[in-house]
């Protein structure tokens, strides 16, 4: 399990449905198969020992194929499905010991949830369809509708309010319901395969106002989906589910290049990884980089591949340093300086850009590209050999 002080803490968790799960729960904990036991007992193995614990702030995706037990995960977290044995903390308190009336206000007030299929109420406009948890919360009339249409604006629908569900596109009742679910300001946000039902357009669109979102309202997110490169898009971190149990928890970037199994191997060979991985996962420190003056230094530090890196004290970086160039210098001003024209300029890379933006640059050029920080220096480079070893499929 993860440090304590997380946003969302599950120990052991462990969920079988049937009529006597706790007499199946024994054999689930000496490790046999689901197949197994739902063929011996009638019971279905849903979560298996699952630990994890999220941090305030971070998307935390949940991925795996329909019946490997994520949406029941999910509404763990706020109890619409209570587990056979384990632990949920939100905010270090055991929301299995919340009364029936504290569970209702832990829910209105801590988590909202969007749903795949929008939820929406058919017969309340767009503006009370927002308003309606803060309806429940008992918030007066104006003060709902007001944050309401704030919330409106902000996913790109204002002038909506007085529309009905019925009259908006699959995309549109999305972003009511995004903005139904942050309305009443909860600090956590579950969403069950929330973007599943959109066209691939709009789920793109609706992935990047999440993403914008999110930069501004730091929120808790979980998010569940079986699309793995939503999941590498939007996600801080992922779990992967198969069959109730946990493969693999990682970074997108943990995911696709040490994957923890076949399982997860399979599901991200096929992925494109230069949409994914950014530079500074890869970069290397391969190439010297000097700050002299002198030719005759700079001569003096080229390392077997011919070139070196050259950056000025107070400018930053400069460009290459190459064997041809020194030398030719060097003939006709023995103990020269180093001037521009014996520089040569080379595209650079910022270590957070993603491979895909540097693809072009790499494949053109004959040396590495150097990576540099916001202050324009150095901090590594980025080799043809390291690029091709990282993009190649099925290694």
């Amino acid at each position: 399990m993860g440090k304590s002080g997380g946003k969302i803490e599950i120990s052991n968790l462990s969920k079988i449905f049937g009529k006597r799960p706790n007499t199946v729960l024994q054999q689930v904990k000496l490790g046999k198969s689901k197949q197994d036991i739902l063929s011996e007992t009638g019971h279905t193995v849903g979560l298996r020992d699952i630990n994890f614990t999220i941090n305030p702030g971070e998307i935390f995706v949940i991925m795996g194929l329909s019946g490997s037990g994520k949406s029941t995960l999910i509404r763990h977290f706020n109890r619409l499905i209570d587990p056979t044995e384990g632990q949920i903390k939100v905010d270090n308190q055991d929301i299995m010991t919340l009364s029936k009336d504290q569970l209702i206000q832990f829910r209105r007030h801590k988590m909202s949830m969007v749903f795949q299929h929008f939820g929406l109420l058919p017969h309340r406009t767009v503006v009370d369809n927002v308003a309606y948890g803060l309806q429940i919360q008992k918030i007066p009339l104006a003060e709902r509708t007001k944050q309401a249409e704030t919330w409106l604006e902000t996913v790109g629908l204002a002038g909506y309010e007085k529309q009905y569900p019925s009259q908006l596109s699959g995309g549109q009742q999305q972003r009511v319901g995004l903005a139904r679910a942050l309305c009443t300001d909860p600090d956590i946000l579950l969403m069950d395969e929330a973007f599943s039902a959109l066209d691939p357009l709009i789920r793109s669109e609706m992935q990047e106002q999440l993403l914008e979102l999110q930069k501004t309202l730091h929120k808790t997110i979980v998010f569940i989906t079986h699309d793995l490169d939503e999941a590498l898009r939007i996600g801080d971190r992922i779990a992967i589910l198969k069959d109730g149990v946990i493969s693999q928890i990682g970074t997108p970037v943990d995911i696709l290049l040490n994957p923890a199994d076949d399982y997860v191997e399979a599901f991200v060979k096929d992925v494109n990884r230069a949409r994914a991985v950014p530079v500074k996962t890869i970069m290397q420190q391969s190439v010297p980089v000097v700050s002299t003056d002198s030719l005759t230094d700079a001569f003096a530090a080229l390392p077997p591949q011919g070139y070196l890196f050259y950056e000025r004290e107070e400018t930053g970086f400069q460009g290459i340093l190459t064997r041809n160039k020194l030398e030719a210098a060097l003939k006709v001003r023995p103990d020269g300086k180093i001037i521009t024209e014996d520089i040569t300029k080379i595209p650079n890379l910022m270590p957070e850009m993603l491979l895909q933006e540097a693809i072009s640059d790499a494949l053109k050029s004959r040396y590495a590209l150097p990576v540099l920080n916001e202050d324009g220096r150095y901090i590594g480079d980025l080799s043809p050999e390291s690029l091709a070893d990282t993009l190649e499929y099925n290694n």
